[in-house]
């Protein structure tokens, strides 16, 4: 489904008429993203959503991104509990303790996983298939492929990666293209 005006291009419904949505929607979501720690961050972000709208997150990811040393999983993965604290009085991001030390131990794995050879970014897309997914037709809220990829990142101790939350994050990153077939970023977004 699509929403426009007379004077505009038709966007998928979900953008809105908020100026930082429609940006995120024009710009970001639904084109492949490769690079590791964009991958990284994009699913910390998503899980720090869980529960609320992405608005929220949007309009809070510059301050997460100082709060979070720029996502940097290298300095992330070092923050203990002076860090946690600051991060805990931060009035510019979500703060839930729980999501906090989710990423914090995200860093880690993430680091575990480059160390060890894996590739975060690489370790996704092969887990997708190794290529977008053109979705046609009614837009899940989850499917068997995110349940796979939400149980193999669990298993390496990710949090906050249920098959919802990984979904999101697969539309997000380009993984799958959900824009709506009348949009005007779905073929742009195909040919990516």
């Amino acid at each position: 489904m699509t929403t426009k005006t007379a004077t505009e291009k038709p966007r998928c419904s979900w953008a809105g008429t908020d100026p930082l949505m429609r940006l995120y929607h024009d710009e970001e979501w639904g084109v492949p993203q490769h690079d590791s720690r964009a991958l990284w961050e994009l699913l910390m972000l998503e899980g720090f959503q869980a529960g609320l709208a992405w608005i929220t997150v949007l309009r809070k990811r510059e301050a997460f991104r100082s709060a979070f040393r720029g996502f940097d999983p290298a300095k992330v993965a070092r923050f203990g509990e002076k860090d946690i604290a600051r991060l805990m009085a931060d009035p510019g991001i979500i703060r839930s303790r729980s999501k906090i030390d989710a990423t914090i131990a995200g860093a880690r794995i993430f680091l575990e996983m480059e160390k060890s050879g894996e590739g975060f970014g690489k370790t996704i897309w092969k887990l997708a298939g190794g290529r977008p997914i053109q979705n046609h037709g009614p837009v899940p809220a989850m499917t068997p492929l995110s349940a796979d990829i939400s149980a193999a990142l669990k298993k390496r101790g990710f949090k906050f990666v249920g098959p919802t939350i990984v979904y999101a994050f697969m539309q997000a990153a380009g993984i799958v293209n959900d824009h709506a077939e009348t949009c005007f970023r779905r073929k742009a977004v195909a040919k990516l």
